[in-house]
């Protein structure tokens, strides 16, 4: 497979395994806001009629939960690709501490 090829793959399964994750931990959330709150998450933090306490909760929680998810599952399905194909995805870069 040509490096083009590689690297056009690579960016559709990072992305795709990303957003699944992120979907699912949306998911996830809401239904732990749910049992928490006893309601909805707010569908629109910023609006004037959300406080500032459930906007500010919801979005830290979501934020942090979904990005640390995209990680993980990015990080995996990077493993996979080096499992399988011996070398990590072309892009990615094993950086130094």
């Amino acid at each position: 497979m040509a490096m083009d090829d590689k690297r056009l793959l690579w960016k559709v399964i990072g992305t795709v395994s990303g957003l699944v994750a992120g979907m699912a931990t949306k998911s996830l959330l809401r239904v732990g806001w749910r049992r928490l709150k006893g309601g909805d998450p707010p569908s629109n933090p910023a609006a004037p009629g959300t406080s500032w306490g459930e906007a500010l909760a919801w979005a830290a929680s979501s934020g942090v939960a979904i990005a640390v998810t995209r990680l993980i599952a990015q990080r995996s399905a990077a493993e996979a690709w080096k499992a399988k194909g011996g070398t990590y995805p072309p892009g990615l870069e094993n950086v130094s501490p």
